[in-house]
């Protein structure tokens, strides 16, 4: 088994989700592997990883806005908000999603369905640079 490591740096503009399919492809290219696995990692707690619709972009406007009303910002009981209003909530919301996903590869592709991508979801309302880790394992 062999093994292709690297670290992305995904420059964000804010909340939002940014898809990053196109820099996990390359990777998997670049690696010169047929088959395998592709571990893509976040190395932050106010972000997250999700795979999602990237045909329509009113799919992951809603997913966001859903996950919005359901962590809003201001909640008089969080404690952590030395940071501002945003960060706790950008917490909850990397809890409650991933900070990494898997997907198989067989004749140098990513297995993703149709519709599918890989998304960086930015939950902070300022831009970052944001670390991940793509690995990627087989032969």
């Amino acid at each position: 088994m062999s093994v292709h490591q690297t670290t992305l740096t995904i420059q964000t503009s804010g909340q939002g989700m940014r898809e990053i399919t196109n820099a996990v492809t390359h990777e998997v290219t670049r690696s010169g592997m047929q088959a395998g696995v592709v571990t893509v990692f976040c190395q932050h707690t106010s972000c997250s990883l999700v795979i999602m619709e990237n045909a329509d972009p009113s799919a992951r406007h809603d997913l966001e806005a859903w996950l919005s009303r359901l962590v809003p910002e201001d909640d008089p009981h969080f404690e952590h908000t030395l940071e501002g209003a945003d960060d706790m909530p950008s917490h909850i919301k990397m809890a409650l999603t991933r900070t990494s996903e898997n997907v198989p590869f067989a004749a140098g592709r990513m297995m993703l369905g149709t519709w599918q991508g890989i998304f960086l979801w930015e939950h902070r309302r300022a831009s970052h640079a944001r670390r991940v880790v793509v690995t990627v394992m087989g032969e």
